[in-house]
């Protein structure tokens, strides 16, 4: 069996794997659609060596096989990867912290030690059956493999205190982006101004509800002002991932606003302490997300509260991973989410 990793800068290879059989407490699961990341996109861009189990991780498919301890799934259910649940004993948990769980961490970043030697770029993956949460019924095969990024972004937005009516920016118009901007609006927010140089990622957060879409810049320093009577943002969501959109989320928020860091930037930030101060801005950060929130997100997916479809752009084969790579790393790619189907 082949697995495509990336292995350097500009590099995806193919790399040969015995076919997997799993684990006591492990499940086998056989991949219909894998997203693409923005940290695939990132590791390609940089050649920066990041684990390879999470080269792909927003996947979902069917148990082929499980392990002798497993009694919570058979053969044929439909699954999607998720976190490990709170483990209950370490020392997170025995500290009445659940939620920061050691175990459920390492599971969340690849490196627990049922972690695979790759990801979902693949026809098969060998996981723990404790990161694995069966698919709602309602989902289709698509909709299953962007719940993943999909709970990304609702765990932010729970984590972020916004509040009925308040006036939100969402800085960026990719799939997180996006996403964050539809649990936004769920929430309860009274404007949704979504900042993006991309018009036709433009056009598709008007699609998706948002009630502004703007280019950065002087343009969205204009509109904020003036839909915020000249104080600026209630909250704003840094969903770019670039150094410099760190300051520019303080910059659009009023004092005593807020703002949530969801884009992981690669390189420091530089940001004027000053501003951060005299603002008082409350600071929520989200790395990615906890067990039980894949149920709420699926959830949501089936009673049409969050859409799935208007993001997914394209599907392709494992072979056109490194084209689509290459694309979305230009900066100009008309593209918003490519699911690699390995069964093409």
């Amino acid at each position: 069996m082949f697995a495509a990793l990336i292995t350097g800068k500009g590099t995806v290879e193919m790399v040969e794997f015995a076919d997997p059989t799993p684990a006591p407490k492990g499940v086998v699961v056989d991949i219909s659609f894998c997203g693409i990341c923005g940290t695939d996109i990132h590791a390609y861009q940089s050649g920066k060596p990041y684990h390879p189990a999470i080269c792909g991780h927003e996947w979902a498919g069917v148990v082929s096989a499980k392990g002798a301890e497993v009694k919570s799934f058979t053969e044929g259910d439909r699954v999607i990867v998720a976190t490990a649940p709170a483990c209950g004993s370490c020392e997170a948990c025995r500290a009445g912290q659940a939620d920061r769980c050691q175990v459920a961490f390492l599971s969340m970043i690849g490196r627990d030690p049922l972690a695979p030697a790759h990801g979902g770029f693949a026809q098969r993956i060998p996981v723990a059956a404790a990161r694995v949460v069966k698919t709602n019924t309602a989902l289709t095969e698509q909709q299953a493999a962007m719940v993943e990024p999909t709970t990304v972004a609702f765990h932010a937005v729970r984590r972020s205190g916004i509040h009925l009516g308040d006036i939100a920016v969402v800085q960026g118009a990719g799939p997180i982006g996006l996403g964050t901007m539809q649990w936004v609006k769920a929430a309860g927010a009274g404007v949704v101004i979504v900042v993006e140089p991309n018009e036709q990622r433009r056009s598709l957060a008007i699609e998706l509800g948002a009630h502004y879409a703007i280019e950065p810049g002087e343009p969205a320093d204009q509109l904020v002002k003036q839909l915020s009577h000249g104080l600026g943002a209630d909250i704003v969501y840094e969903c770019v991932g670039r150094p410099f959109a760190v300051q520019a989320a303080v910059d659009l928020a009023r004092r005593g606003g807020s703002m949530c860091l969801i884009g992981l930037a690669d390189q420091d930030a530089a940001i004027t302490p000053g501003s951060w101060l005299i603002k008082e801005i409350s600071v929520t950060s989200a790395l990615a997300y906890m067990h039980e929130e894949f149920e709420m997100a699926m959830g949501m997916i089936a009673d049409g509260r969050f859409r799935t479809e208007p993001m997914h752009s394209s599907t392709i084969g494992i072979e056109g991973l490194d084209a689509a790579l290459s694309d979305l790393a230009s900066g100009t790619s008309t593209q918003t989410k490519i699911l690699v189907d390995p069964r093409l």
